[in-house]
Parts: C-alpha cells; structure tokens; sequence
C-alpha cells in the first residue's frame, strides 16, 4: 500500500467521522433553530390575542356597556373582540389559527374540538400548568401549538355566565339559555389555542441543512484535491526520485545527478543526507577499485 493510498484513507475516514457529525450537529441545531421561530411566531400570535382582549376590556367595553339593556354588543365581549381580530389576519395568512376553545361557550364556535378538550381538562386538573406547548398533525401538515388556560377572575364575567337569570335579556335573545353558563369564580373554563404550521420554517432548515452540508463536501473535495498535489509535488515524488536513485546506486551505476537542496524542509534535509551518503559510497567504492 503506498504512501499516498495510506493518506487518501486516513483523510476519508476523518472525513466522513467529521462529515456525520457535523450533519448531526447542524441537523439538530437548525430543526431548533426552526421551532424556536414557529414558537415565537405564535407567543406573538398569543400576545395579539391577549392585547386585543385587554384593550376590549379596559377601553371598548366601559363606554358600551350601558346599551345591554337594549342591544346586546359581541363586540364587547373579549374573547370574541380577539376572535375576530385574528380572523382578520387569518385572511392572509390561512394556516395559522386561534381559538378560545370553552367546554360550555355561549357562542357556538368556541366548543372545543377533542384534542382541545383535552388541554383544557389538563388545565383544570392541575392548576399550576400556565402554559402547554406541543406539536399534532393537522390537515395542513405539522404545527405547533401553544395554550394558555381561560380562568375566570373576573367576578363581572358571571353576570352573563353564571344563571340564565342574572344574564342580560338581550345576550339571551341571541344565544339563547342552553349554552354558556354555570361557570364558577376562578374556575378554568377554556383555552386560548395558537396553532402555527411547522412545515415552511422546517423546509427552510432542511434547504439550509443541505445547502451546507453541499458546501461542505465541496470544501472537502477542493481540500483534498489540493492536499494529493502537494503531497505528489512536495513528498512522493522527491522520495520516488530518491528510490529510484538509490536503485541504480545500489548496481554501482553513480551516474544518477545529485538531488537539488533547496528548502529547509525534512525533503530537503533528507536529500541532502542521500546526497552525503551517495558520495561516500562512492568514495568508498572508489577506494576498493584502487587496493
């Protein structure tokens, strides 16, 4: 096996030990990398939600609330002020969704779906989980989703939940007495669920994934191109040049030049003691001739 057959498979060894581990590597980091972006987007989608809410309630809701005697104004209500307002923005962007899943809502399109129902649940059976983060597969591909718990702590919200009869005679003339009511003081009632497709940031880092791990190999080939001329030019050829010459030395032929010492270099100091060594053979050969 030759000098340079010994090199080329130790280089390919390390790389391919360096090749997998650092797709493993970046293949992890960059799939991170991904979530961590679709768990931003929807703590901001959530935070939205939230601030339309408490603007609902602090700055829309004062001035009108004096009408539910005579018209009863969803708009006025939190949960659907936030509804609404994320439906706006689902207009363009149709995967992401939200929803205040309620086990007993008023309005229809809150009743839970049964992966909701059982976040919900999971929140009234224990009181500290503030906040769920998991990923399902939706009719649109992989997503995330983060859930916050409907409490309620506000002792005004069981004026239209708490009895039919304590509930305004307007909001019952919409939603009816069937649906919506019953809730407790500081009990959890729902969810606010954010789910945010996974599919675009993913494909992103696998484009990402690929595109280094290319680049890589690229760098590699060119590397180790360069690395077998330098070796052929700078090694193998100057000690294929001396094996040869040592071969016609060896049948007494010293008619082989000498080798060029140029550098400082072990090559170098190597031809310059096959040199030494040349012409003291020869000397010696020359002394033996003479006797």
């Amino acid at each position: 096996m030759g000098l340079r057959l010994k090199f080329n498979l130790v280089l390919i060894v390390v790389f391919l030990a360096g090749f997998a581990a650092a797709g493993f590597v970046s293949r992890q980091l960059l799939q991170e990398n991904a979530r961590q972006e679709v768990i931003r987007d929807a703590r901001l989608m959530l935070e939205a939600a939230i601030s339309v809410r408490t603007y609902t309630v602090e700055q829309i809701r004062p001035h009108l609330i004096k009408q539910l005697d005579d018209v009863f104004l969803p708009q006025t209500v939190p949960a659907f002020a936030a509804t609404e307002a994320i439906a706006h923005l689902r207009k363009k962007y149709k995967e992401y969704n939200y929803k205040e899943a309620t086990l007993n809502p008023t309005n229809p399109r809150n009743r839970p779906a049964d992966w909701e129902a059982d976040l919900v649940n999971q929140f009234r059976s224990d009181g500290a989980i503030k906040e769920i983060v998991n990923e399902r597969m939706s009719s649109t591909g992989r997503s995330l989703f983060i859930a916050h718990p409907i409490q309620v702590t506000n002792p005004a919200c069981l004026q239209c939940h708490s009895v039919p009869s304590a509930a305004p005679a307007t909001m019952l003339k919409i939603y009816g007495e069937a649906n919506g009511f019953g809730w407790k003081h500081n009990e959890v009632v729902g969810a606010q669920v954010v789910t945010v497709p996974m599919e675009v940031p993913l494909r992103n880092a696998e484009r990402a994934f690929t595109t280094f791990m290319l680049s890589l190999a690229a760098v590699f080939l060119a590397v180790f191109v360069v690395l077998n001329i330098m070796l052929s030019w700078l090694i193998v050829r100057p000690i294929r040049r001396m094996s040869e010459s040592a071969d016609k030395i060896s049948t007494g032929d010293f008619g082989v030049p000498e080798f060029t010492e140029k550098g400082k270099d072990e090559v170098a100091i190597l031809g310059s003691s096959f040199n030494r060594m040349r012409r003291s053979l020869e000397k010696a050969m020359q002394m033996i001739g003479d006797q």
